[in-house]
């Protein structure tokens, strides 16, 4: 029910057939979403982008209604032809050998290329600095094992060949591969120790959020203890049993302690100077790819949370 209006070499132009009774009141996303046989994420962006107009030639918003024999044209922009390139970007390297490398991630890198972020990743400069990374996981992601969020910081490793991939995704997804994350969480957390076990899934009001459901999500467990108190504040060390999406940042949001400069699940003004959420990837437990060997790794916070952590202990709040 879609028909190709014009085509150039830069883009595909579509136009829809007109609504027909049933499919008046939708919101133009679901619409679009079935009549590009697509999915209503990419028929968001379409939206988004102002890729989307009317027959009156009006550029369509997201929450449009469609009415009955509405018609519209869509652009359907040219395919990204993804593939990462080496970057000269300074990396971290806390240990590295033929099979793994194992890096302090800043705040603020994206582990891999995708939409809005081509350069600048870790795997752009892994690219540059390893000889060989695992091809598992593509041209996008090679070596890429495990992530983190943009605005997390910390520890990561990455495999230099498929073996070790393997090996390290296995650990992974056994559990016997163990991480720990230290996080600035507001508010007093009046239990020392904890476990949170709920659903998480995508949050049905914000799509770009996860959340805590009832029903239909995957199961999320996070284990925390508190290290410091300082009354508006709390200093905790959480350990992921499972690895969702945003999982601690969920969590700790759910028990009424959202991390400190957390965007998404706490934003509020904070006093502290720091651009992202105050979680770090403290440290790493692995059994070696080769060698059989258990290993241990740390990577220390970076210097904005080690400058709120300083001020907490001064007695310097907000």
């Amino acid at each position: 029910m879609v028909g190709t209006e014009g085509r150039n070499e830069a883009e595909d132009i579509l136009t829809t057939e007109p609504a027909i009774e049933e499919e008046a009141g939708q919101r133009v996303d679901v619409f679009l979403a079935a009549r590009l046989d697509s999915s209503r994420a990419n028929a968001q962006k379409l939206l988004e982008e102002g890729h989307v107009t009317r027959a009156d030639g009006k550029q369509v918003k997201s929450n449009y209604k469609v009415k009955l024999k509405d018609v519209f044209t869509v652009i359907i922009p040219p395919p990204v032809d993804l593939e990462a390139t080496p970057e000269n970007i300074p990396l971290d390297i806390i240990y590295e050998d033929d099979d793994v490398i194992v890096v302090n991630k800043p705040r603020g890198m994206v582990v891999h290329p995708a939409a809005g972020n081509y350069t600048g990743t870790l795997v752009n400069a892994l690219l540059y600095h390893c000889k060989n990374l695992s091809g598992i996981n593509g041209v996008i992601r090679p070596g890429i094992v495990h992530r983190l969020d943009k605005d997390t910081s910390g520890i990561m490793i990455a495999a230099k060949n498929d073996k070790a991939h393997i090996s390290l995704s296995e650990q992974i997804q056994s559990k016997e591969a163990k991480r720990t994350y230290l996080a600035v969480v507001r508010g007093n957390i009046k239990q020392e120790s904890g476990r949170i076990e709920t659903l998480i899934a995508r949050d049905p009001k914000e799509r770009k959020k996860m959340a805590v459901v009832t029903t239909g999500g995957r199961n999320a467990i996070t284990e925390y203890e508190v290290l410091e108190h300082y009354g508006k504040f709390t200093v905790v060390r959480c350990k992921l049993l499972t690895g969702r999406t945003h999982q601690i940042r969920v969590h700790m949001e759910y028990i009424g302690h959202p991390i400190v400069g957390d965007p998404k699940y706490s934003p509020m003004k904070t006093c502290f100077a720091i651009n992202g959420q105050a979680l770090h990837s403290e440290t790493l437990t692995f059994r070696h790819p080769t060698t059989g060997k258990i290993m241990e790794f740390t990577a220390s916070v970076p210097e904005d949370m080690h400058k709120i952590l300083t001020r907490l202990r001064n007695g310097q709040f907000c």
